[in-house]
């Protein structure tokens, strides 16, 4: 067995709620989304009084010296500007106690102020997640948060008091007799019981300050006491939340703004931004690092060569990780890069199957723009080829991180602008070969897939193009901005075969009915036309209707092969594929102008 990189340290509820609120105990939920629901909070508090046991925190030393750290800080008045220890398991835990016995404001899913209420009937000892009539029932006590308080500012006496007045003056309006002296005093006992859960046992684990940052990260990652999935991406949050809680407000900042639409924010329709993204990019275009291993031990202040922590080496791995971050939050670095996005033809998160190729890109613009001077014309055609072929080659899928250091590896030979133009060339067209357009894409188009790289890039190619939907005059872009009544597009995506005809003429399997090489957008009205009729007669309506020479034109831009409705199902589906792969291949070219 190897050597335990722990101690186990008997401790009570009230030892780490305090350290906390002293600042001694650092606890990134309090800074950023708290994930558990108010009835999970209520049900912790029910354990508790029940005398369940409730888990663990374990926490991890911090190798600073701590008799240097002290001092009276911000608004809550903590007597330590940096935390002794840091909570690594058990967050979600420890953040709901802080809140509902102190009233400590958290953060929601979306980055909104969200207080913790639970409300206690003391004379029958129920935990209630608060309501509006928890707050008027004179028998409850509507925040358990006031109970603490009032023992903190020695009024416990003064609340008893006036809990029992305002229970009989309740009970009078609801003509029924005063509390008896034996209410009076399970009222008593049970305030005291919900005070006495400050001294409930909550075990604790401390991981030692020299234990390697790799071994602290993966127990990080194996650890879900309290059922919350967590990755080395929220390990490097928890770093920041503590030790440099004004970058990660900023953050915290950037990532709700971006959800909401508002002039002069981050927000976008591609990505909403995650505090993780941030960290990613920041450490990518600071560090020129994929492998998010490197950040931690960046951001405490370990030399990677010796081994050994120092507030010189944290303080200048932190200023570097923060001129990063600027760059990556400034709004006209951002929206500049989701314009080159745009330009790609990927205009909708609908079209992006992963967040990776927003993230790698934007670090990738950066590079360009900052490192090797590209002046805005080939800054935006160079992202812009990028980005489209990284986003349908899967570029940014898979080993992602490896794939990225290899990149960076490579950089490290590129050393002016015109060389980086040259290596975003190369790159590209060991992907984008002839192979690729005549083999691997429609290939990657046999598929029902219902999200796929393929397809998207085909749809994106078409936006790039400006092409007409089918049998209209109208662009597909048009019908990826989203309507007035909501996030419902005008858009319909509709089978060239029909289902129904398909499934009548020997097709009964989805697989089959559903291959992306059957699909196209039309607007609401073609497609009611069309509905379940075979393709033969809806051909003829609408050749009629546009003449010889726009019918052809609609179903070249739309990779329709000629006479595709008289063609045998299988043979379209192979015939369109090749087609439509060609679409994507012209797009490029288009990029590449």
């Amino acid at each position: 067995m190897g050597a335990e990189l722990f101690k186990n340290i008997p401790s009570k509820v009230d030892d780490l709620v305090s350290g906390v609120l002293k600042g001694r105990i650092g606890l990134p939920d309090l800074q950023r989304p708290f994930v558990w629901t108010d009835n999970k909070v209520r049900d912790l508090f029910d354990s508790m009084m029940k005398g369940y046991p409730i888990g663990y925190v374990m926490i991890w030393e911090s190798p600073a010296d701590y008799e240097t750290k002290k001092n009276v800080i911000g608004k809550n008045k903590k007597t330590y500007d940096e935390p002794k220890e840091l909570v690594i398991d058990g967050q979600q835990r420890l953040t709901a106690l802080v809140a509902a016995m102190y009233g400590v404001v958290v953060k929601d899913k979306n980055f909104a102020d969200k207080e913790i209420k639970i409300s206690f009937n003391p004379l029958t000892r129920e935990f209630a997640v608060w309501t509006p009539a928890y707050e008027r029932d004179t028998e409850w006590i509507s925040r358990i948060s006031d109970v603490f308080l009032a023992k903190e500012q020695n009024s416990i006496i003064s609340l008893r008091r006036k809990f029992i007045k305002d229970a009989n003056e309740g009970r009078a309006k609801k003509n029924l007799g005063e509390l008896t002296e034996d209410e009076e005093t399970s009222i008593e006992d049970s305030i005291n019981a919900l005070l006495n859960l400050s001294d409930f046992s909550l075990p604790t684990l401390e991981i030692q300050y020299d234990a390697d940052e790799e071994a602290v990260a993966d127990i990080f990652v194996r650890v879900n006491s309290g059922g919350q999935k967590l990755t080395e991406n929220n390990f490097i949050q928890t770093l920041i939340s503590v030790y440099e809680n004004d970058t990660s407000d900023k953050i915290n900042d950037f990532s709700e703004k971006s959800r909401i639409p508002a002039n002069n924010t981050s927000y976008n329709t591609l990505l909403a931004i995650e505090p993780s993204h941030l960290i990613r990019m920041a450490v990518g275009v600071g560090f020129r690092r994929a492998r998010l291993r490197y950040a931690y031990m960046l951001l405490r202040g370990k030399n990677l060569k010796t081994g050994k922590f120092s507030a010189e080496e944290r303080q200048a791995n932190l200023d570097k990780f923060k001129e990063a971050l600027d760059k990556v939050m400034n709004l006209n670095n951002w929206h500049g890069f989701i314009n080159i996005v745009g330009e790609a033809g990927y205009i909708s998160n609908k079209l992006i199957a992963s967040s990776n190729a927003v993230v790698f890109s934007y670090i990738l613009y950066l590079i360009a723009k900052y490192d090797y001077k590209l002046d805005a014309i080939n800054l935006r055609k160079c992202i812009s080829k990028w980005f489209f072929m990284s986003t349908i080659t899967y570029f940014y899928t898979g080993s992602t991180e490896s794939e990225v250091e290899n990149q960076f590896a490579d950089l490290r030979d590129v050393n002016t602008a015109e060389e980086f133009i040259a290596y975003i060339d190369r790159v590209i067209a060991t992907r984008f070969t002839d192979d690729y357009f005549n083999l691997t894409l429609p290939s990657e188009l046999n598929s029902a897939a219902a999200i796929s790289p393929a397809w998207n890039g085909y749809i994106a190619a078409q936006i790039v193009l400006n092409t007409p939907m089918l049998f209209s005059n109208t662009p597909v872009s048009k019908y990826f901005i989203v309507g007035s009544s909501g996030t419902k597009n005008a858009i319909d995506k509709h089978h060239i075969f029909p289902k129904h005809y398909l499934e009548q003429i020997g097709y009964t399997n989805d697989r089959d009915r559903n291959q992306l090489a059957n699909f196209t957008y039309l607007d609401y009205a073609i497609n009611i036309d069309i509905s379940d009729k075979a393709p033969a007669d809806y051909v003829n309506t609408f050749r009629q209707k546009l003449g010889e020479d726009g019918y052809k034109k609609t179903c070249e831009q739309n990779a329709l092969p000629e006479n595709f409705e008289n063609m045998e199902y299988p043979v379209f589906l192979e015939k369109r594929r090749q087609l439509m792969a060609q679409i994507v291949r012209k797009a490029y070219m288009q990029l590449s102008t």
